[in-house]
C-alpha cells in the first residue's frame, strides 16, 4: 500500500473522527445516524493511521508531499 495522504489530511480526518465520537458521548447522535458516522469514523481513523486513502488511486490523487532527497543528491 502506497501512502498517499499527507499530513494535514490525516490530523483532518481524526479531528473529524474525534468530532463524531463527541457527538457520540453527548448523546447529540443516536440511532442509525450514531452507526452510520461510528462507521465513518473507525474508516477515518483507519485512513489517518495508514496515510492510505483506497479512493485517492482510482482518482489519481494523492496529497502526500514528493520526497525531493533524491533530486537534490545530484
Amino acid at each position: 500500500m502506497k501512502k498517499n495522504l499527507g499530513s494535514v489530511d490525516r490530523a483532518i480526518r481524526l479531528l473529524g473522527a474525534f468530532a463524531i465520537v463527541i457527538l457520540y458521548f453527548t448523546d447529540q447522535i443516536s440511532g442509525t445516524v450514531a452507526i452510520v458516522l461510528g462507521i465513518m469514523a473507525a474508516l477515518l481513523i483507519g485512513t489517518s493511521l495508514t496515510a492510505h486513502c483506497p479512493f485517492y488511486p482510482i482518482f489519481g490523487f494523492s496529497t502526500r508531499k514528493k520526497d525531493h532527497k533524491a533530486l537534490s543528491t545530484q
